[in-house]
């Protein structure tokens, strides 16, 4: 009888899971899914993060609401590639995007997105894509060419059309992604990618937003006169913003405002047209007569840099919050994911520097907030290293789909939801591109406390350094003595990630030796 009993027990457990799982399909329980990834986004111009340059509420509301990754890393800072990291769950060795200058993404290899169609999703990408073939595996597509431009975008269409939409482009894709979802099937949950441009350079804020931040003065960073002893790499760059940042492309300085032949000013309208030389013309009469040179004039530029940055990227806030309001108005918000990323860092000043690709921090590090509502707490802080690779099988564990076994990601939702869970000890990085800007390419490891990078092609060095003693990556410990014991473990790491990760370019680099073993 108690054997009996214990039967009857089990069968009748069974059956309520069943039934439970089985409502919980019913009532659509899938989590709808909301991914906005921008475009060279700092974390330190995200109030989230501590920083102090602009207020950021709307991304902070997802973080109040659900997590900030406090240690999101990048695989491969650079645009293309990161989102080709984001879709595969696939380190760019594998998913063929290395670079922007020679990869086109091959649509036909899998993708978590067509994973979640399979399971039931309906699937949409609006905005920028940036990976020079079409989308495929999606139920709807509309599509920046390119970079697109912020004035006036044009859009590719599933039907091979262009069609070109008034206004300012990141309030064009928030408004089209709400077309969509206003259009969507309710009977399906639904995974929805916004691709923004901003704050992509050359970081053209809208025209309300204009001056937005002229009554502040940014302070310089620690390390903005950085004079890069021992880093060859850093030496060689184009990146800086006294030498690199152009006066008419980037900061919108002309002789002539009559004549501006940048895409996005170009395809203005009269009263668009008219608002940025009522805005931008002064600033450059002012900047005439007042003949700066030399230190004046890099800081200059760096004020303005970071007037036009801010406001592009106010924008970007904003329109997130048009996100999130959408999902209150209707009803979604309790079973949707948001996740807020950029698909690298970027560098805001330090070492003297705009742009990314670095492994350096301010490139590697990319901010990472995401909310899910009943499973990860409000207010959680994490400070596990998480990586773009995991947004692929983070969304399919979501899901309830199962992973494939050659995404290289992990689910980052134990790590947010068991205080005993472990993540990883170390994080592996492999920068591929060979052009613009002239940052030689360059793989490495980083754990908690150090960084081990190998330059090769355009410079060949080794670089170490001790993050806790030396957390703005000045001094160079390769080579140095006394550091023998530590390399050589940090070298036996790197090597271990290499293989788990299978790139095999990587590992013929290291058995590679470097002239002198120094970069010094």
């Amino acid at each position: 009888m108690h054997s009996t009993m214990k039967k009857h027990l089990i069968l009748l457990m069974a059956g309520l899971v069943w039934s439970l799982t089985s409502l919980a399909q019913q009532k659509g329980r899938q989590p709808n899914i909301v991914i906005i990834i921008s475009d060279d986004h700092a974390f330190q111009a995200i109030s989230a993060y501590g920083g102090d340059l602009m207020q950021t509420p709307n991304i902070d509301r997802i973080a109040r609401e659900g997590a900030t990754l406090n240690k999101g890393y990048v695989t491969n800072s650079i645009c293309g590639p990161s989102r080709a990291v984001i879709l595969t769950g696939k380190y760019s060795h594998k998913n063929g995007f290395k670079d922007n200058e020679n990869s086109s993404f091959d649509g036909r290899q899998n993708t978590f997105i067509k994973t979640l169609r399979k399971g039931g999703y309906q699937t949409a990408w609006i905005g920028k894509w940036h990976l020079e073939t079409e989308p495929q595996g999606f139920d709807y597509w509309q599509i920046l060419p390119g970079q697109g431009q912020y004035y006036n975008p044009d859009f590719l269409m599933m039907d091979g059309s262009r069609k070109r939409i008034e206004g300012y482009v990141t309030n064009v894709t928030e408004d089209v992604a709400e077309d969509w979802l206003d259009q969507r099937d309710t009977s399906k949950p639904f995974c929805l990618i916004i691709g923004q441009k901003a704050t992509h350079r050359v970081w053209l804020p809208d025209t309300a937003d204009f001056g937005m931040f002229d009554g502040k003065v940014f302070q310089l960073p620690a390390t903005f006169y950085d004079a890069y002893a021992g880093r060859k790499a850093a030496q060689v760059q184009e990146m800086s913003i006294a030498e690199d940042m152009i006066m008419d492309y980037d900061l919108k300085m002309h002789a002539n405002y009559d004549s501006v032949r940048e895409g996005s000013v170009i395809r203005m309208n009269p009263e668009q047209k008219a608002k940025y030389d009522a805005y931008y013309k002064p600033i450059y009469e002012d900047l005439k007569a007042r003949n700066l040179s030399g230190r004046e004039l890099a800081e200059w530029k760096y004020q303005r840099y970071m007037r036009d940055y801010l406001s592009t990227a106010a924008s970007l806030d904003r329109n997130i919050g048009r996100t999130l309001d959408y999902l209150d108005k209707q009803g979604l918000t309790d079973n949707t994911i948001v996740v807020y990323l950029s698909d690298q860092g970027f560098f805001m000043g330090e070492h003297g520097w705009f742009d990314k690709r670095f492994m350096y921090e301010e490139s590697f590090r990319t901010p990472m907030v995401l909310r899910y509502p009943g499973v990860i707490k409000p207010g959680t802080k994490s400070e596990h290293f998480v990586m773009n690779l995991d947004i692929a099988p983070t969304m399919l564990d979501a899901a309830g789909l199962a992973v494939p076994k050659d995404m290289q990601g992990e689910s980052m939702l134990p790590l947010l939801t068991n205080n005993k869970a472990k993540g990883r000890d170390a994080i592996f990085y492999h920068y591929y591109e060979n052009g613009e800007h002239a940052v030689s390419p360059h793989f490495g490891i980083k754990t908690d406390r150090y960084k081990l990078i190998r330059f090769y092609k355009r410079v060949e060095a080794w670089e170490l350094y001790d993050l806790k003693k030396d957390p703005h990556e000045l001094h160079n410990l390769y080579g140095m003595k006394g550091y023998e014991n530590l390399t050589s473990k940090l070298m036996k790491q790197l090597e271990k990630l290499v293989d788990k990760y299978e790139d095999e370019g990587a590992r013929q680099l290291m058995e590679k030796k470097i002239a002198n073993n120094s970069s010094i």
